[in-house]
């Protein structure tokens, strides 16, 4: 079991905001999804001790998983905070955050840790240029219809049609990171994060989903920490594309969310071209 007091419980739980039986804005799927990089079955019986809402398994994870998993998990949902509240616009709460990295830091053993905000705001702050399309790791024909998808986004983007933006963004970066794993195949199917069938062989390329493919795509090489993060921001977003997950979420997106899941689509093509 984790080393977490009570004390220390309760500002995760505030900056989670599990008070409503909820974490952050994580739906069921998007929740398993999170801990399923983590190598967790969150909806199993295992941590259903309290109950069966999120923040009840969440607490029970906390529990019964010891402090380095605990740290790792919680050090990427303090960063996944922080980019939603940048991308909703929202100013994060930096005395309640602090607390919450100082925890997490603790649990690591890691006392000079990096504020999650400051990672954040550098990386939204840089600039990333579209690089030279012939470098991304995909067939020439496909690079043809990323430019025009690409100058659809920005059409998009100045027309206001925000939704549309990171439909495409989305769209663009699942087209070059499956390009990705055709021409570094080998690399892709020898990830330890590689997709596996029940009979323990990698699946498919085609059957690959978009965090799966990110997360690979870090594993190897292709993508950094910061890009990975920040492209299942971007993902997220893309998954608005069914009304019923916009419903669910109860975001509209605006121009800054836009803009923002444009600047991980560049960096990450930047990533992808080798020009970062």
């Amino acid at each position: 079991m984790s080393s977490l007091t009570d004390i220390e419980k309760r500002y995760l739980e505030k900056l989670l905001d599990m008070q409503s039986g909820y974490v952050l804005n994580y739906s069921d799927a998007t929740f398993a999804e999170f801990f399923k990089r983590h190598n967790i079955d969150i909806h199993s019986h295992r941590y259903q001790t309290y109950g069966t809402s999120k923040a009840k398994k969440m607490r029970a994870f906390w529990d019964q998983e010891p402090d380095d998993i605990v740290a790792r998990v919680l050090s990427e949902m303090l960063d996944s905070y922080v980019a939603n509240c940048n991308i909703n616009g929202i100013k994060p709460d930096h005395n309640i955050l602090e607390k919450c990295q100082t925890i997490v830091a603790r649990l690591s053993g890691d006392r000079a840790h990096t504020s999650a905000s400051s990672t954040v705001d550098n990386f939204l702050v840089r600039e990333f240029a579209i690089p030279n399309l012939d470098r991304l790791p995909v067939e020439s024909n496909v690079a043809v219809i990323i430019a025009d998808r690409l100058e659809e986004a920005r059409k998009a983007l100045k027309a206001g049609a925000y939704l549309a933006v990171i439909i495409l963004c989305g769209s663009v970066l699942e087209g070059v990171l499956l390009g990705a794993a055709q021409r570094y195949s080998e690399k892709f199917n020898r990830s330890s994060s590689s997709p596996k069938t029940p009979e323990g062989k990698v699946k498919p390329f085609s059957e690959w989903n978009l965090a799966q493919l990110i997360d690979v795509a870090h594993d190897v090489g292709l993508l950094g920490l910061d890009v990975k993060k920040f492209s299942h921001g971007l993902r997220d977003f893309r998954n608005f594309i069914h009304p019923y997950k916009q419903m669910e979420s109860k975001f509209t997106p605006d121009e800054y969310t836009a803009k923002v899941c444009f600047q991980v689509l560049k960096a990450a093509l930047a990533s992808l071209a080798g020009e970062r």
